[in-house]
């Protein structure tokens, strides 16, 4: 497959998860992967050296998401590697907190915003500069977007943020030949969504699905890549679910 070829790609949070499957496929497609971090760097190291290892093209970069400066940095890092172009950006980063609505601290809510919603908007503006005609960009949506699925509220209101980010950001940069869309996962088998590899969490699932089996990391992150490809070049605007059927 060769669907990227000669195009770079950053894909933020891809030490573990979503965000790794996601750089992976991206590399397989022919992309050089720019495979951001912030505290996994030992992990950061196994994607690139497995993409290496592929014969495909990647590099770590490091950056505080939570941080207000941190996708300043990260853009400024990005270009210093990727010159004057990025084709893809897959804004994955993100957090959870299963919290009810009266144990959710000030404190809670402003970091699930913080990296959840403010990183990706400032790593948007700030790599304008180097997102031209044919990018792509794709956030992280969610579920609980448009479900209640567990104590999810906060989270759940961040990913409500970013499915109202596509419609402004796909509306404003549309003109530079800018395409943004968002995919929008259920419970998946990573570390931010353990429970689901308990007997418990396994069935609580199944019971959300129409398609019954657990989903892993590759079945999003694949459809981040398709929504990354010019097979996707009359999309934009849009939150794809990629959640086997839940909550139907």
């Amino acid at each position: 497959m060769s669907q990227l070829s000669g195009k770079t790609a950053l894909v933020t949070g891809a030490s573990r998860g979503i965000g790794r499957a996601s750089a992976l496929s991206l590399a397989q497609r022919g992309a050089h992967v720019l495979v951001h971090y912030n505290h996994g760097a030992a992990a950061a190291d196994e994607v690139v050296d497995a993409i290496r290892a592929a014969g495909g093209r990647a590099d770590k970069v490091q950056a505080d998401m939570a941080a207000a400066d941190g996708p300043h940095t990260l853009a400024e890092r990005v270009r210093d590697i990727v010159g004057e172009r990025l084709d893809v950006l897959v804004a994955n980063a993100g957090i959870a907190k299963e919290l009810s609505i009266q144990d959710t601290t000030v404190a809670d809510f402003d970091e699930l915003f913080a990296v959840n919603v403010r990183a990706p908007y400032f790593l948007v503006q700030q790599l304008l500069p180097v997102l031209g005609a044919g990018s792509s960009v794709v956030l992280l949506s969610s579920l609980a977007a448009h479900a209640s699925v567990g104590q999810l509220s906060a989270y759940a209101a961040t990913k409500g943020a970013i499915d109202t980010l596509v419609l402004h950001f796909a509306a404003a940069l549309g003109e530079r030949g800018i395409r943004v869309n968002a995919v929008a996962p259920g419970v998946v088998a990573t570390d931010m969504s353990a429970f689901a590899r308990t007997d418990a969490g396994r069935d609580f699932t199944l019971g959300l699905q129409a398609l019954k089996r657990v989903a892993g990391a590759e079945d999003i992150a694949d459809a981040v890549a398709f929504l990354a490809s010019d097979d996707a070049r009359w999309i934009t605007g849009d939150t794809l679910r990629v959640d086997g059927g839940s909550k139907l």
